[in-house]
């Protein structure tokens, strides 16, 4: 088969097409014939060389693809070979056919294609387990959400939306701005403009309750003081560094809650418990199209460098894909 491999990690130019074994499912596993794979973030920070593969996942890029079950193991139940999939797997996705496990493998919901489908799982399962699981999101708060354009930011958007949120977002141009907007958001700042701390505080909104961030750094300290009291920072990034001077006299007194989580090394009972969940409140809506899958772009797996060029440059809006 045909994956993308890397010798030494680097800029996008080291990603390369090379010839690969099939890889075997085992008693518990789904082969997936690859029709689309999601980039991601986690993507290129490894392959950087920044975000090593954990123990037992495949060093081959990629944590989401869709496509047609080519094999399945004995242990395996509700899924026929052929059936149409996605699946949020431990990497692999850059290939022509990727393991995935059965707790996170699901049927594509209604009529979305192969691409749109690719879109779903790392982005979906981090924002539901982020926003709804950890951060507690309940209905009616006011919710702030970095980077709105990413895939995860529009995952977290449309889901901070089912609970009648108050969303306000951060981008970087006018044209996300726009988009932000059509998609249902209160309030976007253009971060590259304005200071989104000091626009929110003078705002009528003045405090959220709940904050989404993979940004990291100077926003760490922002972030915190932007809280109301009970209020949640979550982080599942640090793009612009991990470390800042806090004080942990506000934590104290507004009984602040700050947390993170990543998505990668969680067990394969807490993905299915997330993807029970996203199938009970999420999928019903990707259905009916309330809830939308935006794909930025489609490259062949030989333009995989041109892939990693445009998450690079960060000027997408939705999911970039590769098809093999």
């Amino acid at each position: 088969m045909k994956a993308i491999y890397y010798d030494q990690p680097g800029s996008p130019d080291v990603l390369q097409v090379v010839n690969s074994e099939i890889p075997v499912p085992n008693d518990n596993q789904i082969l997936i014939k690859v029709m689309a794979a999601g980039v991601n973030r986690p993507d290129v920070i490894q392959r950087q060389g920044n975000y090593p593969p954990p123990e037992n996942h495949s060093p081959i890029l990629g944590l989401e693809v869709s496509g047609y079950i080519e094999k399945i193991g004995k242990n395996v139940k509700n899924f026929s070979l052929n059936n149409k999939v996605a699946a949020l797997v431990n990497g692999g996705g850059y290939a022509e056919f990727c393991l995935a496990e059965q707790e996170s493998t699901f049927k594509i919901p209604g009529d979305l294609s192969f691409n749109e489908a690719a879109c779903i799982p790392e982005c979906y399962f981090t924002a539901w387990s982020n926003l709804v699981q950890r951060g507690r999101l309940t209905k009616n708060q006011k919710v702030l959400i970095h980077g709105g354009t990413s895939g995860i930011g529009i995952a977290a958007i449309q889901i901070a939306k089912i609970f009648n949120s108050y969303i306000i977002t951060t981008v970087g141009n006018e044209e996300k701005a726009k988009f932000c907007k059509n998609l249902g958001v209160n309030e976007v700042i253009n971060y590259k403009k304005q200071d989104f701390f000091e626009i929110i505080k003078k705002s009528d909104v003045k405090n959220v309750n709940l904050i989404l961030d993979y940004v990291g750094g100077e926003y760490i300290l922002k972030n915190i003081n932007l809280l109301d009291t009970e209020g949640t920072l979550v982080n599942i990034g640090f793009l612009e560094g991990s470390t800042a001077q806090i004080n942990l006299m506000k934590i104290m007194l507004k009984r602040l809650q700050i947390t993170g989580s990543t998505l990668r090394i969680r067990s394969n009972k807490f993905k299915g418990q997330v993807l029970s969940e996203l199938k009970k409140f999420v999928f019903p809506l990707l259905v009916e199209r309330k809830i939308m899958c935006f794909v930025d772009s489609v490259f062949k797996f030989d333009d995989v460098i041109k892939a990693h060029e445009r998450i690079d440059e960060g000027k997408h809006i939705g999911k970039i894909i590769l098809n093999p």
